[in-house]
């Protein structure tokens, strides 16, 4: 028989070792179950023999049981001394071994269940009383069950270990992941905001000169104008970096209200048809009414800022003389913004990873931290929608789709 025993906080999903004992006992025809440290049993047993399932049949592996007890014991015992132990009961033979995570004993395994050697029909009689089952039954069981030698428990005992210490070394490892993530996440958040306050205050600085020193000599003038664009970059860098920070540790919200979409494309276009213009690109929105006639339950700025950065992108990306086109469609349940550009495009192989975390494009994107595509993609999921790109490859534009539900 195997036992498992596991605290609480360390392992809360007991499905995850069903598959792995259950695997254990097809391979070796021993029974298989794990318990708690509470000595609490969580799964199994899991048993290929007809003489185990006989014994199961009856009082054998109840909570009062007989094997339960002594596999109780047994977890007890390996847990006091962090040391392998053993027992048997009318001839059947049972071991344990601790298990270790981080080097600290949280559970044992127990393992056998089997006879030594041929059993006699007064040991099958003793051990059909125990277990609330027919002797005679019991008998014609056993003795066409062959018996487990010593060498072969030891190469049972031998591919445990190597089992256990595998799932243990793994879940480690992923605990560690989840540390170095928590700690990463924290830092990020916390020095994103760190930052951003003396950003506010140098941006007051810079604006306060501007507007009451009309007489500045031209030169510090436009040290000072260049002073403020840097200054908005490198706080747009800070606001992407907090953005990702809240997505990374699932605490970016929204706030819905009934809004009008054609508000919406609005307010995200007046902030770069200049940019639009100064590069002579052939800039175009339908329908003529921008998405009026198209109410949203959404988080109006949210939504605001996913278009502002795909159009703004799209700009950045094409060259110019080149088109732009927004494009709204209405389903009966969805509706479909369509940001469609005629730049660079994207390879093939480059297509799966637009959406991912500092991912940057190496041409004509000077600034930024790669961040934008990925908070708006979690933007429009957070509205229940989705985000999605295509592009037919290098030099040959690309569209980035987002299709929402309507109220």
């Amino acid at each position: 028989m195997i036992s498992i025993a596991l605290p609480d906080d360390t392992l809360t999903d007991w499905n995850s070792w069903r598959t792995p004992l259950d695997q254990f006992a097809q391979a070796s025809g021993l029974t298989v179950c794990a318990y708690d440290i509470q000595c609490g049993r969580q799964v199994g047993p899991f048993m290929t023999s007809r003489t185990s399932r006989l014994l199961e049949s009856g009082l054998f592996w109840k909570d009062d049981g007989a094997a339960t007890a002594l596999e109780r014991r047994l977890v007890v015992s390996v847990l006091a001394s962090d040391q392998p132990a053993q027992d048997s009961i009318c001839g059947m033979r049972v071991y344990a071994i601790p298990l270790k995570l981080l080097g600290q004993v949280y559970g044992v395994v127990t393992f056998g269940w089997v006879f030594a050697d041929f059993s006699s029909p007064m040991e099958c009689e003793q051990l059909a009383l125990k277990a609330g089952v027919s002797g005679q039954r019991l008998w014609n069981e056993v003795r066409l069950q062959p018996p487990v030698s010593q060498a072969r428990m030891q190469t049972y005992t031998a591919l445990l270990h190597t089992l256990v210490d595998t799932i243990d070394r793994q879940r480690e490892t992923i605990g560690e992941l989840s540390r170095v993530n928590r700690t990463r996440d924290l830092f990020l958040a916390t020095v994103s905001h760190e930052m951003r306050t003396p950003l506010s205050a140098l941006s007051m600085r810079v604006e306060l000169l501007l507007k009451t020193h009309a007489d500045l000599p031209e030169p510090v003038e436009s040290a000072l104008r260049a002073m403020r664009v840097h200054v908005r970059q490198e706080a747009a860098m800070i606001d992407d970096l907090i953005d990702a920070a809240r997505t990374l540790t699932g605490q970016m919200s929204i706030e819905r209200t009934a809004l009008s979409l054609g508000r919406v494309v609005r307010d995200a276009v007046s902030t770069i048809e200049g940019h639009a213009h100064e590069k002579a690109i052939l800039f175009t929105i339908t329908p003529a009414d921008r998405g009026d006639s198209i109410t949203l339950a959404a988080d109006g700025r949210r939504l605001q800022q996913v278009l502002w950065n795909l159009l703004l992108n799209a700009i950045k990306f094409t060259p110019a003389g080149g088109s732009l086109r927004l494009a709204i469609a209405r389903g009966a349940t969805h509706v479909e913004i369509a940001v469609i550009d005629s730049g660079q495009g994207i390879a093939a192989p480059d297509i799966h990873h637009v959406f991912g975390a500092f991912t940057l494009q190496t041409e004509g994107n000077a600034t930024g931290l790669g961040l934008g595509l990925y908070i708006a993609r979690r933007i429009v999921e957070l509205h229940g929608g989705t985000l999605t790109v295509t592009s037919p490859g290098r030099d040959q534009g690309s569209t980035f789709t987002i299709r929402l539900p309507l109220t």
